[in-house]
């Protein structure tokens, strides 16, 4: 896997987050899973500019490290922790060819990670890798596209995404086109991985309890539009999350 995908974005892959279905679903979805980190390691996987890794240190976290393949997001997360700093590290890895960790992590979180493996064999050495990275009973958050989205459906302008079929279909799962609605719009391909590709590649690695948790809109979100908003979304969730335990 490459990291120039992300190179030409930096740090306007934070505006990403103040897009309505990243703000109201993503990041209280993400947070919602993970839940209380007080005292634990944590291990921010495709932590892109660091987002979570700074979260996830302001909610307590004793020691936070993000690993990101693209250089150029690396930079930028390590900018934003110089002008802002909190404690959290970070380093350029592919999570496929994951460095051995002298102390494993109490626990993992991989935003989108899955969604640029270039085949089955690449997941499962990425699910392998993450698992070895943790001490036993650790678990293991995921949140990326919904295997079960149907491209025909509404567009999802309105929450500040497109998500496009480029009408190939992989042995990890269908191409898609992903872009966020910035100024300028920001576009790049994906290839997310199925249900039974996740499900396979995670067990295999050593994972159990996989659970698909649904992808929810908060409160704030509800309130914040009118009534009716988010129907769209409800009847075709193009996000998901899963939570495993190693």
């Amino acid at each position: 896997m490459s990291g120039q995908l992300y190179d030409g974005i930096g740090e306007a892959f934070e505006g990403f987050k103040t897009l309505p279905l990243a703000r109201y679903g993503e990041v209280p979805g993400v947070l919602g899973l993970v839940g209380d980190v007080r005292g634990k390691t944590v291990l921010d996987l495709a932590s892109g500019t660091g987002f979570y890794s700074r979260e996830f240190k302001r909610r307590g976290a004793s020691d936070v490290l993000g690993v990101d393949i693209s250089g150029a997001t690396v930079d930028a997360a390590r900018s934003l922790e110089d002008r802002d700093p909190l404690g959290v590290r970070y380093e350029v890895g592919d999570v496929a060819e994951l460095r051995a960790f002298e102390e494993p992590f109490d626990l993992a979180v991989g935003v989108q990670l899955f969604d640029y493996a270039d085949g089955v064999a690449t997941v499962e050495r990425m699910c392998r890798a993450v698992h070895r990275s943790l001490v036993p009973g650790a678990e293991f958050f995921v949140f990326g596209q919904n295997p079960d989205f149907r491209f025909d459906g509404p567009s999802l302008a309105k929450y500040g995404f497109l998500c496009a079929s480029l009408g190939e279909e992989t042995e990890v799962g269908p191409r898609v086109r992903i872009t966020a609605l910035l100024d300028p719009p920001i576009s790049f391909e994906a290839n997310p991985p199925s249900r039974e590709v996740y499900e396979k590649s995670l067990r295999a690695a050593g994972f159990d309890e996989v659970t698909w948790v649904p992808l929810e809109i908060s409160p704030e979100g509800l309130g914040a539009y009118d009534e009716g908003f988010w129907d769209d979304l409800a009847a075709n969730p193009p996000l998901t999350m899963l939570r495993c335990r190693a």
